[in-house]
């Protein structure tokens, strides 16, 4: 009789303890939710990361802390959150470079950015903008192309560093078109953007946030963006596809959480995380940082993660682009 005592008590403790698990889980958030974001204040992912915190502080009954963790193009804000607990009260900023381009160019990675985090939402998506010194003899992709055929290497392109987005963007644009541009890295991309004022580069694929004064200013040109579909920040503007079928990258934004982390919160999360991005107050804004709102499911966040690290690997192992450092 005693043993099954026994056992009858550890039935309903077992019982009690799923009730206090799935209550906890109901509950969520009951503290500050912790969000790092792989960049210094001021840099496009702090400037989405600052955004979606408000919001979401303002709908989940808890504060949103955007804590700031540059360096080593992301590395070091993933690994951090790759080792928190995976309760849903830290989560990372992810970026292109983070899940789709550095696993491709470093093997010494200390994470797995698909084993180890687990997509929430992407929150936005931005095309660059391709411009070229205003001296240059080309007003369009096909004058660029053209020129580039008759002129094999003598085309410098600027980026803001070997792997960079802009660098395998250039890279991109020589293997689809057929042409040979020559990289030139540079320590970011106001240093870049300023060499091919100067005419020491002729062309440099950036963010339309870096190059609008310069665009406006009339010191470069600007030829096309670099998406699949038109810019909405930059409207008037072809895109590189219209002149080389199948050039299409983009950077984009989103939220991962530690792998782990329960699927009721990560529902909860991406839940809050749409609602946000819906939210016209916040649409407007991203607009205004030169991004395109997202905000999708889990399973298409990841679908997406996973068909830009294809992408993008493919384009590194035939540029055979390796990190110096």
């Amino acid at each position: 009789m005693r043993r099954f005592e026994c056992i009858g008590r550890a039935i309903v403790m077992l019982a009690l303890l799923g009730m206090s698990l799935g209550a906890s889980a109901q509950g969520f958030p009951t503290r500050p939710i912790r969000l790092v974001v792989p960049d210094a204040p001021g840099g496009s992912p702090d400037q989405l990361g600052r955004l979606l915190a408000q919001k979401m502080s303002e709908t989940i009954g808890q504060q949103v802390i955007v804590d700031n963790r540059p360096g080593a193009a992301g590395v070091l804000a993933a690994d951090i959150v790759s080792k928190s607990p995976p309760d849903g009260y830290t989560l990372l900023i992810t970026t292109t470079s983070i899940y789709a381009i550095i696993p491709g160019l470093r093997k010494d990675l200390q994470y797995d950015p698909f084993k180890d985090f687990i997509p929430i939402s992407r929150i936005a998506t931005a095309s660059n903008v391709l411009v070229v010194n205003d001296a240059l003899p080309v007003k369009s992709v096909a004058d660029l192309v053209r020129l580039a055929k008759e002129k094999p290497g003598a085309l410098n392109y600027a980026s803001a560093g070997v792997g960079s987005p802009a660098h395998l963007a250039g890279e991109m644009l020589n293997q689809l078109a057929g042409i040979k541009l020559t990289h030139v890295p540079y320590k970011g991309a106001a240093p870049g953007l300023l060499d091919v004022i100067a005419g020491n580069a002729q062309l440099m694929i950036t963010s339309p946030i870096a190059a609008a004064a310069h665009m406006n200013s009339g010191k470069v040109r600007a030829l096309a963006t670099t998406g699949a579909t038109r810019n909405p920040v930059l409207p008037s503007l072809p895109t590189i596809a219209d002149t080389v079928p199948g050039y299409d990258i983009s950077q984009s934004w989103g939220i991962v959480a530690p792998a782990g982390t329960p699927p009721d919160v990560i529902k909860h999360l991406s839940d809050e995380i749409v609602k946000a991005m819906s939210d016209p107050a916040v649409k407007e804004r991203v607009l205004k940082t030169g991004a395109v709102p997202v905000g999708d499911l889990p399973a298409d966040f990841a679908a997406f993660m996973r068909q830009e690290r294809t992408r993008l690997t493919d384009v590194i192992t035939k540029s055979n682009i390796v990190l110096t450092e």
